[in-house]
C-alpha cells in the first residue's frame, strides 16, 4: 500500500490526500454559496475523513472561502494543516491577475490571519509570480512575514525549476502548487525536482476530465478492471506517481468527497500503473 503521509517543512506531517476548499464558495468573485450550511457539512466531513491538509486562497470568493473554513473548523484540530496563498487579483469573474507587489502581499496575510482566527499561517503560497515585480522582491516579501512569525511555511504555484531554485536563494521553499494530473503532465520536471529536494508537490486539478476518461477510454477501462470510478483511478495514480505528491480534490458535495478520498484505498496493479503512464506521457 501507497505511504499515505507526508512531513511538510521537516515538521507538519499531513494525510497525503487533501482537500481543495475552492468549490465551497464557488468560482465567482464574490457572492454567498447558494448552500452556505451544505458547504460548510462539507468542509467538516472532510476532516471527519481524515483529511489534514485543505488548501485555500485570499482570492477565492474575495476572502470569504477562508471565512467559511473557520465558520465550519475552528477552533481547528491540532493536526489540521490549512495552506492559503496570495498574489493574484480578481478585476472581474473571468481574470485571475498576478499581483505581487510587496505590500500588497504583506496586506493579504494580514487579512488572510484574521479571516481564518490564526496567528500564524502554517503553509502561504505565492499563487503566481508577477512578472511586473521583481521575483526576489516577492520572495522576500514572504520572507519577511515569515521572519516575524506571520507565516510559519513558504510555497509556491505555477512555476518552473528555474523560479524554484531561484526562490530558494531567498527563503526555504517546502511546497509547489502546479497543474498536474493524467493528462496535464507539462511539469513532470518540476515534480521530479520536487520529490528529490524533499518538497511537496500539490497538483492542481488532480481529476483528468478529458479524453482518457470517457466512457470506452483507458481511464475508465481501468477503473472498471478495478472495480472504482474514472476519478479515484486518475487520484490512485497520483498517488503511486511519487511520494511527493499531495492530491487536493475538490468538491461542494459530500458523496463526491467521499469518493475521492476512498481513493486512497485504491491500489492499481504495476500493469495498471504503467500502462496509464505510458498512454498519457506528455
Amino acid at each position: 500500500m501507497h505511504d499515505l503521509t507526508i512531513t511538510i517543512g521537516g515538521d507538519l506531517p499531513v494525510r497525503r490526500l487533501g482537500f481543495g476548499a475552492m468549490q465551497l464558495t464557488g468560482p465567482q468573485i464574490w457572492a454567498p454559496p447558494a448552500d452556505r450550511p451544505g458547504a460548510v457539512a462539507v468542509a467538516r466531513r472532510a476532516v471527519e475523513l481524515g483529511v489534514t491538509f485543505i488548501d485555500t486562497a485570499d482570492s477565492y470568493a474575495l476572502g470569504a472561502n477562508e471565512e467559511l473554513l473557520a465558520e465550519a473548523l475552528h477552533p481547528y484540530p491540532e493536526n489540521l494543516l490549512i495552506a492559503t496563498k496570495a498574489g493574484q487579483s480578481r478585476p472581474s469573474a473571468s481574470e485571475w491577475v498576478p499581483l505581487g507587489r510587496p505590500e500588497y502581499l504583506r496586506q493579504q496575510a494580514e487579512l488572510s490571519l484574521r479571516r481564518l482566527r490564526v496567528e500564524r499561517i502554517d503553509l502561504y503560497q505565492l499563487h503566481r509570480i508577477d512578472p511586473k515585480v521583481p521575483a526576489a522582491d516577492q520572495f522576500g516579501a514572504l520572507k519577511g512575514l515569515q521572519d516575524e512569525g506571520k507565516v510559519r511555511h513558504i510555497g509556491l504555484s505555477e512555476v518552473s525549476v528555474a523560479e524554484i531554485e531561484a526562490a530558494r536563494e531567498v527563503v526555504d521553499i517546502v511546497s509547489v502548487q502546479n497543474l498536474y494530473n493524467l493528462e496535464s503532465r507539462q511539469h513532470e520536471d518540476v515534480l521530479d525536482y520536487c520529490e528529490r529536494e524533499g518538497i511537496a508537490f500539490i497538483p492542481w486539478i488532480p481529476i483528468a476530465s478529458g479524453k482518457l476518461t470517457r466512457p470506452g477510454g483507458p481511464v475508465a477501462r481501468v477503473a472498471e478492471e478495478a472495480g472504482a470510478t474514472a476519478a479515484q483511478v486518475s487520484i490512485a495514480w497520483l498517488l503511486q506517481r511519487s511520494p511527493a505528491m499531495l492530491p487536493i480534490p475538490g468538491t461542494s458535495s459530500i458523496a463526491h468527497l467521499e469518493e475521492n478520498l476512498a481513493s486512497a484505498d485504491l491500489e492499481l496493479t504495476d500493469d495498471q500503473f504503467q500502462f496509464l503512464s505510458k498512454i498519457a506521457a506528455p
